[in-house]
């Protein structure tokens, strides 16, 4: 785990913004207010996260995701949490030979990630931004996810999309996933 500057931990005891859209509003449509049931008047536009997190797999959807990520953060003075999480292989479809050693595969998982993550934050201006990165294995949407709930994210910024066809087909975009799972709002950038 890299980090920019050193982050303070921070509780996160938050009520989170939004709620459930009144019944005489168009599905998909929040207004203008924010917890207008609550009582709070706070609007979009009052809001500003304190932690922002963004998925990124080295694709150009996921690196448009960090560049609006980094600028949310910034303009929000929030810290930034760069997060690429690489799935493990599940069988070895290798057309000769066996499959490599435990380590072996280990160590082109971490070089992979760490590939990816380097890539990224190159590509960022990361002047002036508390951040970090974090390298994870695992189901992308159930470990960014994960990854959210143990931080307390206040935003999730992922590409809309990242992985192959096929993955897309069997089992969903990531983009699609962490929407209906996330513990925050995400934000998915094209």
């Amino acid at each position: 785990e890299r980090t920019g500057r050193m982050m303070a931990a921070r509780g996160r005891d938050r009520k989170p913004i939004g709620g459930d859209v009144p019944s005489d509003r168009p599905a998909g449509s929040l207004g203008s207010k924010v917890n207008e049931e609550e009582g709070t008047g706070m609007t979009w536009e009052d809001w500003r996260p304190e932690l922002v997190v963004v998925g990124t797999d080295g694709s150009e959807g996921s690196r448009n995701a960090a560049a609006v990520a980094a600028t949310l953060a910034r303009r929000n003075h929030a810290a930034l949490h760069i997060v690429t999480v690489v799935r493990p292989p599940e069988g070895w479809w290798g057309i000769a030979g066996g499959p490599p050693t435990a380590g072996a595969l280990g160590n082109a998982l971490i070089d992979a990630q760490r590939e990816i993550l380097d890539s990224t934050i190159e590509s960022l201006d990361l002047e002036g931004l508390e951040w970090e990165s974090s390298e994870e294995v695992g189901d992308p949407a159930a470990t960014l996810v994960a990854y959210c709930e143990r931080v307390g994210a206040d935003v999730l910024v992922v590409g809309r999309r990242g992985a192959g066809l096929l993955e897309r087909i069997v089992i969903g975009s990531v983009a699609d996933r962490v929407t209906h799972q996330a513990p925050c709002p995400v934000l998915v950038v094209p």
